[in-house]
């Protein structure tokens, strides 16, 4: 009898609850270009949110490369299906800004959400890339990093070279030794237009266009053909004769020569890491950029790399309420300290940071910090912000072609800088003409 009763009753219960409608999940797509151990980190990421509540889920999203992500969340806004969030890469942030109508700027939406958001809680450096120059920060600081040169220890001790070198006049004469040891290369770089123009000129403290490198204003104009630069252009079109410095591209493709060993000196990401740590077969370290001694001031800072999160337009009030609190998840103090402790990414706020430093963590790992101490080396200047200039994956691309006209005996590194200037201003004044109203 007492069997059929609870019977009974487990029949109406199942009934009852079959009729009571199921808790609704708000579905947030996240549009990313993480590949291999990074996509792992989005993966884990959106998970552990998901885990951390039952009224939000975030489905991240693999679209290709940085360009392709951005192309592709630009054209889902037109059809009216962008994500909810979509990852941007740093130099795409003027084109996100001119895509009138299909940004949700961060700061507001925080602030709608009752969620704290102090952009003065976050690395100035990295704040100052996203935001206006009133200080409001339009995306969200993701995966920053910042450019470092790479050094095989042990070639340097083969060529009799005491300690790593730190200003440029020293990394040239080190080229010239190391390639006697190492005939194929002596010193390379990635990312040509990032590091010989972009981070150079930041380190420098001198402009690379007006209007703060763009930040202040789309009418700005490009000026890095000053004798500063030409002089770095110069020295390096020198060593490229005998391959003291060999050019390995415009990306990061040729990194591999670092770690196969090839090119005892590499500058290119710190992001680089974890590819250093799993393939080099030698001692390394990594030190900060190179300068030049006779420029007053130098070095200044450096700028990021990397990207940041955009919050699309058109959503619905919950899925911005569960975006809104996915970044105060991510801002976190203890899970920023770790996502930069295990994945080589830099903590975006200034806590992280100090947390990871109070630990100890830099003694024992003293390379993940040397991109760091470039970006807080001294307070940004109007020179050493970031830049926003339109269309700059194109622009870069023009840059990169007037270096290697350079580097190949075509043109006078002068003339070659020149022609960047002439031709990226040029666009520049196109990409006002058609992509801001």
């Amino acid at each position: 009898m007492a069997f059929r009763q609870f019977g009974a009753a487990a029949a109406v219960a199942a009934t009852l609850a079959l009729a009571t409608p199921a808790h609704a999940v708000t579905e947030i797509q996240w549009w990313h270009a993480m590949t291999g151990p990074n996509n792992d980190v989005v993966v884990k990421l959106a998970n552990d949110f998901n885990a951390s509540q039952s009224d939000y889920k975030i489905v991240p999203t693999f679209k290709g490369s940085y360009a392709d992500t951005l192309n592709a969340g630009i054209a889902a806004f037109r059809a009216g299906n962008a994500p909810g969030i979509m990852q941007v890469f740093e130099v795409g942030t003027a084109t996100m800004m001119a895509a009138k109508g299909a940004v949700k700027p961060v700061f507001e939406l925080m602030k709608q959400q009752g969620e704290t958001f102090d952009p003065k809680s976050y690395l100035p450096a990295i704040t100052g890339y996203y935001s206006t120059s009133k200080g409001d920060m339009l995306s969200f600081p993701f995966n920053s990093s910042s450019m470092v040169m790479w050094v095989n220890l042990d070639a340097l001790k083969k060529a009799d070279i005491a300690t790593p070198p730190k200003t440029w006049p020293e990394v040239f004469a080190a080229a010239k030794k190391l390639h006697a040891t190492s005939p194929t290369c002596g010193f390379s770089s990635a990312w040509g237009s990032w590091g010989l123009i972009e981070q150079f000129s930041a380190w420098h403290n001198v402009p690379i266009g007006s209007k703060a490198n763009g930040l202040d204003g789309f009418d700005t104009v490009l000026e890095f053909n000053t004798p500063l630069e030409t002089k770095l252009l110069e020295n390096i079109v020198e060593l490229q004769k005998d391959k003291s410095y060999d050019y390995s591209g415009r990306t990061n493709t040729g990194e591999g020569r670092f770690t196969s060993g090839e090119c005892p000196m590499f500058m290119t990401s710190s992001a680089f890491y974890p590819n250093v740590k799993a393939n080099a077969k030698f001692s390394y370290t990594a030190i900060p950029m190179p300068y030049f001694p006779d420029v007053t001031g130098a070095p200044q800072n450096s700028i990021i790399g990397g990207a940041s999160l955009w919050v699309m337009s058109g959503k619905s009030p919950e899925e911005y309420k569960g975006i809104a609190k996915f970044f105060t998840f991510l801002s976190d103090t203890d899970r920023q300290a770790n996502l930069h402790q295990v994945s080589g990414y830099l903590p975006i706020t200034k806590a992280a940071y100090e947390k990871t430093k109070a630990e100890g963590f830099y003694e024992k790992n003293p390379i993940l910090e040397v991109p760091l101490k470039e970006l807080t080396n001294k307070p940004p200047t109007e020179n050493s912000r970031g830049l926003r200039f339109g269309g700059m994956v194109q622009l870069r691309d023009v840059f990169a072609e007037e270096i290697e006209a350079a580097l190949a005996g075509k043109k006078s590194a002068k003339e070659a800088l020149d022609t960047a200037v002439s031709r990226g201003n040029a666009m520049l004044r196109q990409f006002e003409r058609t992509a801001v109203k």
